[in-house]
């Protein structure tokens, strides 16, 4: 038997399930932001999927290819205009340098825990065997090639492609 708590606190008894649970085989996530916060969360669960034997695919849409583009991977900041996550009034945001200061201390936050910098963080979950696209209607409306692109980028392929590739699994937009 399995026990729950209750958030008051009372303890319940349940029945064993009768079947164990199964566990997805296959993720694919989007990823359409450009800033730190938006792309971290795509890399970290794709990593945690490979570190649990799941498939896992990452399509790099809209501002989110900033995170596989050779002229800026390296240079992606925390968005501190408009982002309510940093409990703060937009107008800070907008003072020049703070953007920096504020990308500085997340930087060293995840450093601290051993989060790798998104360039070493692509290479290692392409070595883990995610794979990383980047979608056409976007590359196509950006005037890219695969050329502006970081080589663990496997193809650009279209929406459909990434249907078919994600077929039977999960799909996840962060």
């Amino acid at each position: 038997m399995t026990m729950m708590y209750t958030p008051d606190h009372l303890e319940l008894e349940l029945q064993a399930p009768t079947s164990r649970r199964k566990t997805i085989e296959k993720v694919s996530i989007v990823v359409s932001k450009g800033s730190l916060e938006g792309v971290y969360p795509g890399l970290i669960m794709a990593n945690g999927a490979r570190m649990e034997g799941i498939e896992a695919d990452l399509f790099f849409t809209f501002f989110g290819l900033d995170a596989i583009r050779k002229d800026r991977f390296e240079k992606i900041k925390v968005a501190t205009v408009g982002n309510p996550g940093l409990h703060m009034p937009t107008l800070l945001g907008a003072i020049p340098g703070f953007s920096a200061l504020a990308t500085k201390m997340m930087r060293r936050q995840m450093e601290k825990i051993d989060i790798p910098p998104i360039p070493e963080f692509m290479e290692l979950v392409s070595d883990s065997g995610v794979r990383l696209y980047a979608c056409k209607a976007t590359v196509d409306m950006f005037g890219l090639t695969m050329d502006d692109f970081i080589p663990q980028v496997e193809s650009i392929i279209s929406v459909g492609e990434f249907y078919e590739k994600a077929a039977g699994g999960q799909i996840v937009f962060t």
